[in-house]
């Protein structure tokens, strides 16, 4: 699925959603964009599951055996080598972690690490790991930009702020598919196809993608088979340890709650206070995962609309949300056919894909409605694109100069080893286009499309979809908002169940994820539980 990052992460990725206001950044939940990654949580692509024969996997994840770390002493033995970098006050150092942790001697991959020292004064609580989602999201870049010097200042006083990029991404042996023309080609192809013709030309870009990460450096090459999330949750044992911590205090957001609640399973005995914004639920195979996240961009859109068609001057018109919708939807049609200009500088046009693509991304969160309104009014009205080209450029991480980050290359990497496709061939996507397109009018048909991107992937799956229930784990708050795009509220409600020692935290409001998103109510609870340990009230909600 396509998970993306947290709002408030400082990723102009994940951010771009969250487009200008304070604490933007987060990406939480991908799909693909609409097509890179159909399955994280950027936009709908969460772990592409296998299509089970039931609702939820009925399989656990089973904790590590303690003997683990003996085993693997020389990793957890380690003393980071601090140095200066990045803003004032901020350190890296570098760690080792096995390629392969069940074949050690196969050699190391080196992952980079961040911290920004607790300030004081008070009593020193130890480290607190953040990452902002994804999958595929820098957990490095958002500590340096927002979490480092954003989260509250009695937070910061109490915790050494710490993140890792996980491997495979940004700073930690990064996967790499496509770069720049390239990366261009692939984010403009037509998800919506309408014949066999434009099937196969979908089918052969998702091809050329995967092509490209199997070829690429060699680096990339060599990590490509060992980027799950179980791998990167056992880095992040490793990190604990290298900070002295003999529990793991952790914030994660968006994919981030799969990264943090795959962690509590493995090693329940050493869950701190651990918080999961805007939770996915892991028992839900991938076909499921990414239609229950395409009806959540759907709520988010009704949502959107709802405010827009109230508004004087609505590029949607008057009327109904749904009206609203299908004039929305009118639109991309004309764009299919007809791209327009939208004024960059290396010559690209706004089509439906990459329109599509910057409507969801505004999705995130409803600090992006007003720039949302004013793309839409100028690409309707004016044939001008440049404004919905800027939030999928955002949403992408295409820099002005051309150039991507690894964010779609690392998505499509961790989804794809994670599960099994959704789908494998374009028959089968045909078939569940109905269900998809019941799911969401607007945008169905191009995410039931997006969610064909692991049919083609280089490396065999190793995960499955499977509960997690970290027994015996101290209590762990899990986040859901009634309006999440990315990661629908159904999913924190479940994940809470699974965790025997969950505790749902509920946010009556829109966009990706709730701490550090304008609810006092929300960010007070989460306050008290890292500083005290006292988590709220299973159930509590916010407004």
């Amino acid at each position: 699925m396509d998970f993306r990052l947290h709002p408030s992460t400082a990723r102009r990725s994940s951010t771009a959603r969250r487009s200008s206001t304070a604490r933007r950044p987060s990406t939480a939940g991908r799909r693909t964009a609409l097509l890179a990654a159909a399955t994280g949580l950027l936009l709908t692509g969460i772990a592409a599951c296998s299509p089970a024969r039931s609702d939820t996997a009925d399989v656990s994840l089973a904790a590590l055996p303690s003997s683990d770390e003996t085993r693997l002493s020389a990793y957890y033995d380690q003393t980071p080598k601090w140095r200066k970098c990045g803003a004032p006050g901020f350190e890296c150092a570098t760690l080792k972690a096995p390629l392969d942790y069940d074949k050690p001697s196969a050699g190391d991959i080196d992952l980079a690490v961040s911290r920004k020292k607790a300030t004081g004064p008070g009593k020193h609580l130890g480290s607190l790991l953040v990452n902002p989602g994804g999958p595929g999201g820098s957990a490095i870049g958002y500590l340096q930009a927002y979490a480092g010097i954003g989260y509250p200042k009695k937070v910061r006083a109490g915790y050494d702020m710490v993140a890792v990029d996980p491997r495979g991404v940004a700073r930690s042996a990064p996967v790499t598919c496509l770069e720049g023309k390239q990366m261009d080609t692939y984010t403009q192809t037509d998800v919506t196809p309408d014949d066999e013709r434009e099937q196969k030309q979908l089918s052969a870009a998702f091809d050329r993608f995967a092509s490209g990460c199997q070829t690429a450096d060699r680096v990339s090459r060599r990590v490509l088979p060992h980027v799950s999330t179980v791998e990167a949750a056992r880095d992040m044992d490793l990190v604990r340890a290298a900070v002295g911590d003999e529990k793991l205090n952790y914030v994660g957001a968006s994919y981030g709650t799969f990264l943090g609640a795959t962690y509590a399973g493995l090693y329940p005995e050493r869950v701190g206070r651990l918080v999961l914004d805007g939770a996915m639920d892991p028992s839900l195979p991938s076909r499921e995962l990414n239609r229950q996240q395409t009806a959540g961009f759907e709520t988010a859109f009704q949502s959107f609309a709802k405010d827009c068609v109230a508004r004087s001057g609505c590029p949607l018109g008057t009327g109904t949300p749904k009206q609203a919708g299908r004039r929305l939807k009118s639109f991309f049609n004309e764009l299919d056919r007809a791209p327009i200009g939208a004024g960059d500088a290396d010559g690209r046009k706004l089509g439906e894909a990459l329109a599509t693509t910057g409507v969801i991304a505004a999705m995130y969160d409803e600090g992006a409605w007003p720039q949302l309104r004013e793309a839409l009014t100028a690409a309707m009205t004016k044939k001008d694109g440049a404004g919905l080209l800027a939030l999928a450029d955002s949403y992408y991480e295409r820099d002005a100069d051309g150039t991507y980050t690894n964010l779609m290359a690392a998505n499509a990497a961790v989804n794809c080893l994670d599960q099994q496709p959704s789908f494998t061939s374009a028959k089968e996507v045909e078939d569940a286009l109905p269900s998809f397109e019941k799911a969401s009018p607007v945008f169905g048909a191009g995410l039931a499309w997006a969610a064909l991107n692991c049919a083609s992937w280089p490396v065999k799956p190793t995960g499955e979809a499977h509960r997690i229930t970290a027994d015996g784990a101290a209590p762990i708050v899990v986040v859901g908002t009634l309006r999440d795009p990315a990661t629908p509220y159904p999913w924190a409600k479940a994940l809470a169940g699974q965790l025997s020692s969950g505790h749902l935290l509920t946010y009556d409001g829109d966009g990706h994820t709730a701490y550090g998103r304008g609810s006092d109510c929300i960010d007070a609870a989460i306050d008290t539980y890292l500083l005290t340990g006292t988590p709220p009230k299973d159930g509590k909600r916010c407004s």
